[in-house]
């Protein structure tokens, strides 16, 4: 029996108090596999966008292991990709090699004071539809190339209530679209219910979720993972 293999971001493993091993039974790819009584195999960063993710599977060795074990791919990132970065990206990265570090932290706290006032613009994105859907392609034809028997799950983004971003995310819904049309033409199902479980937990008061308005809480995570199972158990189904 093969595994069921995740690629994502730090929505695979962060809950209300941080980060999480990729072990722990709560988070929702550890949950999937626990439903479909399969392996998860999880390789995901926190603030990877879909370059990231590119990098990561023509440079990283264990998922080149991991590669020809799965039985499913499941392609759970993308969110960070839609977020307003008025920095580009590029430059965001650098702060932390600046030196001294007093100009280091001159530099961030400009930077973190300049973020949420600016996302409510939506411009510049992290990376824009285009270049997102141009990095799953890439990925999906570097799969096929040496998998070409390997299904794939898409999951679509969620969204944020988060004050870094000045509780503004504009760039969801093009995000979205995109990554839609380029799933239907190839013919891979989606998710949605990252979107339909985080929009609904921001909308009720009671909900907990992490402080920053990003990342899930263990509740959302069991959430999310029964949104995620039926997909991806009716593929490995329809695939045996």
């Amino acid at each position: 029996m093969g595994s069921i293999m995740v690629l994502g971001d730090s929505l695979s493993y962060y809950d209300e108090t941080g980060g999480l091993p990729s072990d722990d039974r709560r988070i929702w790819p550890n949950l999937v596999g626990a439903q479909l009584d399969r392996p998860v195999e999880l390789f995901a960063r926190i603030g990877w966008t879909s370059r990231d993710v590119w990098w990561a599977i023509t440079q990283d060795p264990r998922i080149w292991a991991a590669l020809p074990k799965a039985d499913v791919l499941v392609l759970a990132f993308g969110g960070m990709d839609s977020l307003p970065s008025p920095m580009p990206t590029a430059l965001r990265e650098q702060i932390r090699y600046l030196r001294p570090a007093r100009l280091r932290q001159v530099v961030r706290d400009g930077y973190s004071w300049l973020q949420p006032r600016l996302s409510p613009l939506g411009w510049p994105m992290a990376l824009p539809p285009r270049v997102t859907v141009e990095y799953f392609e890439k990925i999906r034809g570097a799969v096929a190339h040496l998998r070409p028997d390997l299904p794939i799950v898409v999951c679509l983004p969620s969204t944020h209530d988060s004050p870094y971003y000045g509780h503004a995310h504009p760039g969801r819904v093009p995000l979205t679209v995109a990554i839609t049309r380029w799933a239907d033409e190839h013919s891979i199902p989606t998710v949605t219910g990252f979107y339909d479980v985080t929009s609904a937990a921001y909308d009720d008061p009671d909900f907990v979720m992490n402080p920053d308005g990003i990342h899930w809480s263990i509740e959302a995570h069991a959430q999310i993972a029964d949104a995620v199972a039926p997909v991806v158990g009716s593929v490995l189904h329809a695939s045996e």
